[in-house]
């Protein structure tokens, strides 16, 4: 079992930035895949990023792409998403998983998720 909570959401305006944090309790870390994801209201979940262990290789949804950037520290059991320019197209609920790839059925564990809300 991997226990995932993320923190750092919050409101800001547009062309502002925020970093969120994922800490992660359990087994091992640093034996993952790590994403993003976020789902605003009424829509469905999204892929925003992914980081791959153990080479660290990093992909991103175009929307985001050029102001995210997804980070892991595995000495801390964190997973870290920056964002900067931030749009109020970007305004969900942001969650971290982990698992591999792009769609949400290949991630094993969540966590509860981070609100993030952009005003224009």
């Amino acid at each position: 079992q991997v226990q995932l909570v993320e923190s750092g959401g919050g409101l800001v305006q547009a062309g502002g930035s925020l970093r969120l944090s994922c800490a992660a309790s359990g087994r091992t870390f640093s034996s993952y895949g790590m994403g993003w994801f976020r789902q605003a209201p009424g829509k469905e979940r999204e892929f925003v990023a992914h980081i791959s262990w153990p080479a660290g290789i990093t992909s991103y949804t175009d929307s985001v792409k050029g102001r995210f950037t997804i980070s892991r520290d595995n000495a801390k059991n964190t997973l870290y998403l920056q964002m900067n320019s931030l749009k109020p197209e970007d305004t969900a609920v942001y969650y971290c998983a982990a698992g591999w790839g792009r769609t949400h059925s290949n991630y094993n564990y969540w966590g509860q998720g981070t609100q993030v809300t952009v005003s224009s």
